[in-house]
This record gives C-alpha cells, structure tokens and sequence, in this order.
C-alpha cells in the first residue's frame, strides 16, 4: 500500500512551534537593531548646558519631542513588543500542551518478548497468547471497554507480529519497510488544526497566502527597493538632488543657496494641498516689513527679494518664504506658520548637504564655501551676512547692532568677549539690551562653545625625512579648543605641536583607526574618541552633532586641491568633569597623494566648522616634495656602517683582516636634532617628525 496521508495538528502539539518559529525571525533581527547602540555621534554626545527659552520655545520642544520618536522607531519598538508578547503566549502553549508521541510498529512489544527471543520461543509464546485472545475463544470485557472489534483488530496485530518474525516474505517486508504489509503510505504533518484547511476553509488559506507571497511580500519589497532608490547618499530625495543640481552657478551666494534649497521635493510632503497657499501673503508681508537691523526683517537683500517676488505662487514660494522668515527669526503671528518655519530648517539643512555635494563634485571653491556658510546660517537661524553675536541667548538683531555701532564689519563671539569685562558689560546692559541676569546666562552659554583654534598646520610623510613624488602625505593639524573668553589658557608646549610616528607594527595608528580592544578586554579610556557638544542652536528642532571639515583650495585656480576630511570626534577631552575647558591639544590628520614632480605648493588651508558662525580659520600653508634621489642619498648614508666588534659581523672582520674592527663612528646631525639626542641618549628614541613642517600663516 503506498499513497500519502496528511495528519493535521488536532492537540496543538507543533502549531505554537511553527508560530513562535515564524515570529522569532522577524522578532530577534528587530530587537537587536532596536537595542543595538545607535551610530549617530548625537546620541551620547554632552549638551551645552543654557537656561535659555527662544521665542515659540514650546513649538520647538514640540518637534524636538517628536523628532526624538521618529528617531527612536516607535513603530519598531511596537512590533518588538507584539512579537515577544507572541513568542512568549506560544511558549506557555508548548510547556502546558500534552505530547502524544507515536508509536513505532514492533512485533516483539506487540507480542510481549524480548528483542532476543528464539523462533521455538516465538511460537510457543504464540500459541498461548492464541489461548487468550483469538476471537473463537476471547469474550470482551465491559469493564475494560473491550468490544467484538477491538479484540479482532488487537489479534490481527497478533497475527502480523508473529508472522513478520517466522514468515519469510512477511520477514522481509518488515526489514525493508518496517512493517509486515510492506511499503505503507508516505504521511505530511500539517502544523494547522483541520479545522481550518478542511470544511470548505481551505480556499481562505489560499486566499491568505496568495496575499501573504503574492502582494505583501511584493509590495514591501519593492517599497523597500524603490525606497532606496528614490534616496541620495545624503537622504534627501533623487529628484530634490536634481533640481539643486540645476540651480548650481560658480557665482552662486548664500542668498542662492537658500532660494536653491526651496526646490526640495520634501517641502511638498510638509505643505500640502491648501497648505501650500494658505498664509503665504501674510508670511511675505511679514519678511518683507523693515527690520531692527536689515532692509527687510526676513534679512533678503534686493536680489533675494527678487527672486521670491518672481516665483509663481504655491509650494517653492511659501517654502522660500518660510526659510527667510526662520533665518530672520521673524514672528508670523499664526501658529500653523511658526510651525511650518520651524520644520522647514531640518529639511533646508539637509539639502545643503546634497548641495555641499554638488559643489565638491564641480571643484569650485566658491560655492562649497558658501555652502558650508549657509549651513552655519540655517543652524543658528542667522541670515546671510548676519552677525555672529546672534548666537549669543538673548540677543536680537536691534542689540547686536547696537553693540556693534557704526563698525562697517560685524563683532566675532572672540572679540566680543575679548573686550574688557566693565565695557563688554556697558555696552550689553541697559535700556531695550539685557539685564544683568539675561546678560550673566548668556556670557556662561558662550564659553561653552567649542572653538577650535588651530595653533600649527603642517605635511609629513609617516616614517619618512622628506616627501618625495606620489607618497601619501599627511596633513596635521594640531589646535586647541579654547571657547570664546576662555581665561588663564596656558602657553603651548611645543613638544605637543610635534607628531610622533607610530611603531611600524602599530597598523592603527599608521592607518589612523582607534585602536580596537583584543577578545574580553575594555577599551581604555584614553583610547576612546571624545565627542564635542552637541551643537547650542536653540531655534533649530533637530539634535546636530558639529562637525569640523578641513580641506586645502588653490586659490590661484579657485579649486578644492584636497577634498575635505570631515572630523565629528577627536582624541583628547575637551572638558573636564566640572565642564571647564582643558586646553589639550588636539590632532587632525587628512591624508592625500602627493603632486607628481617635486617642488613648492602652497595651498590655502580651511577648518570650517558646520555649526558655529566665524569660529572658521584658513591660513596658508606649503607642501615641499623633494625629488626621489635626495631620499635615496639619505638612506645610503644613514644605512651604511662599520660593524660593531661585539656583533657577529665584527667577529668575522675581525677573523679576515686579524685586525679588530674600528668602533662604530657616531653619524653628524643636524643642528636641531642635537638637543633630541642629548635628551634621548640614543639614536633609536628619537622622535621622528617631518623637516618639511613649515610656518603658517593665519588670514
């Protein structure tokens, strides 16, 4: 007999198996992207710590509040939650469900002898059972709950049992299939009661998973797919990345930028249907008004003006409006506006990433440059050319120009607080300025503020004297982080403006990776990177880590000569445990090819930071690449040397000439690593650094 048989899960044995399996798969993957540690440097970064509430505080809490849940997942952790809640309801099922486990056919339990039982003791116990129970002799028991049938097919087994153990065909069929009647039919266990394939059910199974493999999976991933493909490697939309792209110029300003930004397909999810007309002449009213200290109080000049009032109305005018009226921190009188100005930043910012993007692809150093400004400006809700005393709590347009008075260039956050302490007071404090408990905050807020001042900029080949034709050369930057009106910052240590080359197995440090920590052992504390704060810009609804991008232009050609190294993290505290300064020294390095003929290239060097407005530096700086020949002499000459009469090549000298070898003569050096080796004592310690450092001369 052959055939195939389905058994279904009537007691519910295998059904939560087959539940807590499929759920477990989806369930585990998700938990650990959940749980795992988030790669974005904002999650454990420290925060400038201000007492401070902008105007609208409440709406930009608002956001904040809700871009934190859509950071967070919230719809993933929910599914998390359901799937453990599944998965533990299916394991009570399988720890409180009764197991039926099958029997397997075998003649000599049925029987009732042992596995070694003779033939003669086969059918002498036979013949007694046949005593007992052949149906000629048998009566059923009621009380047993034995019937006229059971006692036929219990002897029926009988009869199989003895035959398949002393009939040879029978014989046979039992060794090669397991069973006396021979080959028996093939049977698939169905995890799912019967109830629900069979009695006209079956079709709704087959309509459930023609949905399941035949449009949701389809329609997931192919969400998943043409989600990723409608996305940038800066996470703003494909056809958003296009339209910058036809709105780059080389002579594009910061005023273009921002009205570039504006073709941003985002916006058209954020002002949809009537929202993208409604309140528009109202928001231009507002931006277009005089303002405390510019033309118009949105900060637009003339040319900005016209590019709005050229735009056709609906979703790029409203946005363009929307971002003046946030860089000029124009109150809208509506809420759903005020709302809508806030939002618009994030969106604008990221964008700017696209643009900045762009910018690099073409080389120009203009618009890259101005991009990296525009992204200061959207940060701090300061519109082109505005002043940088802005960033300070409390400050208003009509103050920073009062402060400032009649100068012709705006006051930097360092000069501002380099003033002397009575007259930076006299001249914040006062009728329509700050009060003295408005100006107390805000001073404490400014010197928190991570200013990077670069103390030395120089070129080095790591292990090498010179720099020669095509060598990956380095760029080190050593600076200090000293906030605006830092006091009593200690003298530079000039052996901390030295870079020591790392050991030659050290691969890490010659790479420039943190150093990884081996199986079971913590990463030293000293080895961790430090994260900056995260950036203090009290109008802006996102949480940014700054950013600072050092980079080299040729300003001769006005193109990007290296492309920028961006830094989000550095590898000394910049504040201690009381949240004062530490003044350590930092270490930046960019590494690039060097040109392919020797000679002298001066280049302009920047470090512009993202988020902060005139804490940038750019000075010159010259790379010397010296011709291969040079490099090879030096090498000969310092290789070369006597052997040692202690050493096994002394000792075979010594054996040729009869005559000892002559002592090791100490090779001359420079003058300016004379005061190295009498610190050291010996050639081998000294600090190797690269004679090509040269002066730097910050603009």
């Amino acid at each position: 007999m052959s055939g195939t048989d389905y058994s279904y899960d009537e007691q519910g044995q295998f059904f939560p198996i087959f539940i807590l399996t499929v759920v477990g798969i989806v369930t585990v993957p998700l938990t650990y992207s959940v749980l795992k540690p988030s790669s974005d440097p904002g999650a454990t970064a420290p925060r400038i710590k201000s007492d401070y509430k902008p105007e609208h505080a409440d709406l930009i809490d608002a956001q904040r509040k809700a871009q934190r849940r859509k950071d967070r997942r919230m719809k993933r952790i929910i599914t998390v939650v359901a799937g453990w809640a599944v998965m533990a309801f299916m394991t009570y099922l399988i720890v409180v469900t009764a197991r039926t486990i099958p029997k397997i056919w075998n003649p000599y339990d049925i029987l009732g002898i042992s596995d070694s039982a003779t033939e003669r003791e086969i059918k002498s116990h036979y013949r007694k059972l046949s005593v007992l129970h052949h149906p000629d002799k048998a009566r059923p028991d009621p009380t047993k709950n034995e019937t006229l049938e059971s006692l036929n097919d219990h002897w029926v087994e009988v009869t199989k049992a003895y035959k398949a153990l002393t009939d040879e065909d029978i014989r046979n069929n039992f060794i090669q299939f397991g069973h006396p009647d021979g080959k028996q039919s093939f049977s698939i266990g169905i995890a799912l009661p019967k109830f629900i394939i069979s009695d006209g059910n079956g079709k709704y199974v087959i309509l459930v998973y023609a949905a399941l493999l035949g449009v949701l999976l389809p329609y997931l991933v192919g969400s998943w797919w043409y989600g990723t493909q409608r996305m940038s490697k800066e996470k703003v939309l494909i056809e958003s990345a296009n339209n910058l792209f036809r709105e780059y110029e080389e002579d594009i300003t910061e005023g273009g930028i921002i009205s570039a930004l504006s073709t941003g397909a985002e916006f058209q999810k954020v002002l949809t249907g009537e929202k993208a007309e409604s309140g528009l002449g109202k928001l231009e009213s507002r931006i277009l008004a005089e303002g405390d200290a510019y033309t118009h109080a949105g900060g637009l000049s003339a040319k900005d003006v016209l590019k709005l009032e050229d735009l056709d109305g609906g979703v790029r005018r409203k946005a363009l409006g929307l971002l003046w009226a946030y860089l000029g921190r124009v109150d809208l009188g509506d809420t759903s506006l005020d709302e809508a100005k806030l939002e618009a930043a994030p969106i604008a910012h990221a964008l700017n990433s696209s643009f900045t993007a762009i910018a690099l692809a073409f080389g120009t150093t203009a618009p890259i440059l101005s991009s990296y400004l525009t992204a200061q400006n959207l940060m701090q809700a300061i519109p082109p050319g505005g002043s940088p005393l802005l960033q300070i709590p409390y400050f208003t347009p009509a103050i920073a120009k009062a402060i400032e008075g009649d100068a012709k260039t705006h006051l930097s956050l360092q000069l501002y607080m380099g003033l002397p302490e009575a007259y930076r007071k006299r001249l914040t404090i006062g009728k329509g300025l700050l009060t003295d408990s408005q100006y107390q905050t805000a001073m404490k807020v400014v010197r928190q503020f991570p200013r990077l001042h670069v103390e030395k900029g120089f070129f080095k080949v790591t292990g090498e004297k010179f720099i020669i034709p095509s060598s990956l050369v380095s760029l080190v930057v050593k600076g200090r982080f000293i906030p605006p009106g830092s006091e009593n910052v200690p003298e530079v240590n000039e052996l901390d403006l030295e870079d020591i080359d790392p050991e030659e197995d050290d691969l890490d440090a010659i790479l420039g990776r943190a150093k990884k920590a081996g199986k079971g052992q913590k990463q030293p504390a000293e080895d961790k990177p430090v994260q900056p704060p995260l950036a203090y810009a009290p109008y802006f609804t996102k949480d940014y880590s700054p950013r600072w991008n050092v980079f080299l232009t040729d300003s001769k050609q006005g193109k990007i000569a290296v492309p920028p190294f961006t830094f989000t993290t550095f590898d000394k505290p910049i504040y201690d445990d009381n949240g004062k300064p530490t003044f350590n020294m930092q270490t930046l390095k960019a590494q690039f090819q060097a040109p392919p003929q020797a000679g002298h290239y001066t280049f302009v060097m920047h470090l512009i930071c993202d988020s902060y407005i005139g804490f940038d530096t750019k000075m010159e700086v010259t790379l010397v690449v010296d011709d291969a020949s040079k490099a090879e002499d030096f090498e000969g000459e310092d290789d070369i040397s006597e052997p040692d009469e202690d050493s096994l090549a002394g000792q075979m000298h010594a054996l040729k000439t009869g005559a000892p070898p002559p002592s090791k003569k100490k090779q001359k050096k420079p003058a300016d690593d004379e005061s190295s080796d009498e610190e050291s004592n010996t050639e081998e310690e000294v600090d190797d650094t690269s004679e090509t450092d040269t002066d730097t001369d910050e603009e």
